[in-house]
């Protein structure tokens, strides 16, 4: 006996089609007559890369691969062992890869280049964090993959160069959030859609196109232990919020983070502060691919007042930018009290 489940209207559309990443990857390569299929084969190496990485968090406590490793990242952060774990994953799935020119990952200091010599054959450059919000792993706590795709620049005098463009450039972007399901959602340009892996069939099964973000939702999603030394502007907002009955949700992880306001609608925040003051956030592993996501689902992106995160013209790999990301009205009100 089936039961009824309200739906609401503006919810991410269904249908009864199954269908696979895999399928759903080879649907949107239709659309390009002229394509080779390179792009087709990098998506499929992350999807990869994901279920591998997926069986290593569940795992972690069984195999013993919780904690640090003892090391910092180039980030000055502590590396945890299944950071080391995922970006390894990836590095060699997206390596073995035709078409993929320049690897570059928020772990390493410098980005890897792939046999420069027939790189004119090779026409993208995938950035990615790979376990974004690894230190929630020892509480078994939702963690994520980000990953942004680019088109290699063959003008630029130098490979690395390549990776130095706006967000607005990007041809694609995604995240994996292993948390009680795995779900990997992508944008190519076209809108965004979401997939889940279904562990019975080892596959990602398409379960709603189109994603839109609500517009409004009265929740953010900030760290407020950093709040004292927020700049005045969003302390004024935080206020402003708390006495117009907002909801606080921060789990520590922006893909879990972002994922929820992304279904329910709020805003994600990641002021400076006098210990950052140019923001934590890495612009091209993280900021950039949500704000390409959300502003495909129809949200709102700033790394400050009338300045698009996608607007922002890198000059470092690992540059960092302040971060007003979600629901379009949400992302308004914070913008209005800097």
């Amino acid at each position: 006996m089936s039961a009824m489940i309200d739906t609401p209207a503006d919810a991410p559309a269904r249908s009864n089609e199954i269908v696979t990443l895999q399928a759903h990857i080879l649907q949107q390569q239709t659309r390009y007559p002229e394509a080779s299929g390179q792009f087709s084969w990098i998506l499929s190496a992350l999807a990869i890369s994901a279920k591998m990485i997926a069986s290593h968090v569940r795992r972690a406590r069984l195999d013993d691969v919780l904690g640090t490793v003892g090391n910092q990242n180039v980030q000055g952060e502590q590396q945890q062992k299944l950071d080391v774990i995922a970006n390894d994953i990836l590095l060699r799935t997206l390596g073995g890869r035709e078409g993929v020119a320049i690897v570059a990952s928020e772990e390493n200091e410098e980005p890897v280049i792939l046999r420069a010599d027939d790189a004119a054959e090779r026409k993208y450059c995938v950035l990615f964090d790979p376990l974004d919000g690894s230190s929630n792993l020892d509480v078994c706590g939702s963690v994520g993959t980000i990953f942004s795709i680019l088109r290699k620049d063959r003008r630029s005098p130098q490979p690395q160069s390549s990776l130095l463009q706006p967000g607005a450039e990007q041809v694609a972007a995604g995240y994996v959030l292993y948390g009680s399901s795995t779900v990997f959602v992508l944008t190519i340009g076209l809108g965004v859609d979401m997939f889940v892996l279904d562990p019975a069939y080892g596959a990602f099964m398409r379960v709603a196109q189109g994603v839109r973000i609500p517009k409004s939702n009265k929740c953010y999603s900030v760290n407020e232990g950093n709040r004292l030394s927020f700049p005045e502007g969003y302390q004024k907002y935080l206020s402003w919020a708390q006495e117009r009955g907002y909801s606080s949700r921060y789990a520590g992880a922006m893909v879990a983070d972002v994922h929820r306001i992304l279904l329910q609608g709020g805003v994600f925040m990641y002021p400076p502060t006098r210990k950052a003051p140019k923001g934590k956030l890495r612009l091209m592993y993280e900021a950039n691919p949500m704000a390409m996501i959300v502003e495909q689902a129809g949200g709102k992106a700033l790394s400050a007042p009338g300045e698009r995160i996608l607007e922002v013209r890198p000059t470092d790999i690992h540059q960092r930018v302040p971060v007003i990301i979600g629901s379009s009205e949400e992302v308004e009100h914070v913008a209005a009290h800097l």
